[in-house]
């Protein structure tokens, strides 16, 4: 990120989307739904183990911030990814993670 790119202004915002992105339950429920697709409260909370109202709280916060998108279908709300960008930030951030323990494990093995 370089200051000529973003104003100071932003900078808040961009503050709250990594907030947003900070939580591990948010960030389960974005990967569920970047490889399974649309899903339903229902199903988050099978997939993920936790309760309905502990999925519908992160599910408003990714919502109110544009990351999810929200699909009425009857009684049903079938939630998906409306950022395009979060997939490859999550890529970015893996990949990296995936290499600095990786470079650990190459250290520690040495010793």
């Amino acid at each position: 990120m370089t200051s000529e790119h973003l104003p100071p202004q932003l900078l808040e915002h961009v503050a709250e989307r990594f907030r947003v992105l900070g939580d591990a339950t948010r960030l389960a429920i974005l990967r569920t739904l970047m490889e399974e697709g649309e899903r339903n409260v229902g199903e988050l909370v099978e997939r993920l183990g936790t309760t309905q109202a502990n999925v519908s709280k992160h599910l408003r916060i990714l919502l109110g911030e544009g990351v999810v998108a929200r699909r009425a279908a009857g009684t049903a709300a079938y939630y998906s990814i409306a950022d395009p960008s979060i997939a490859h930030l999550c890529d970015l951030v893996c990949n990296r993670l995936r290499e600095q323990k990786a470079e650990e494990a190459r250290i520690f093995a040495v010793r």
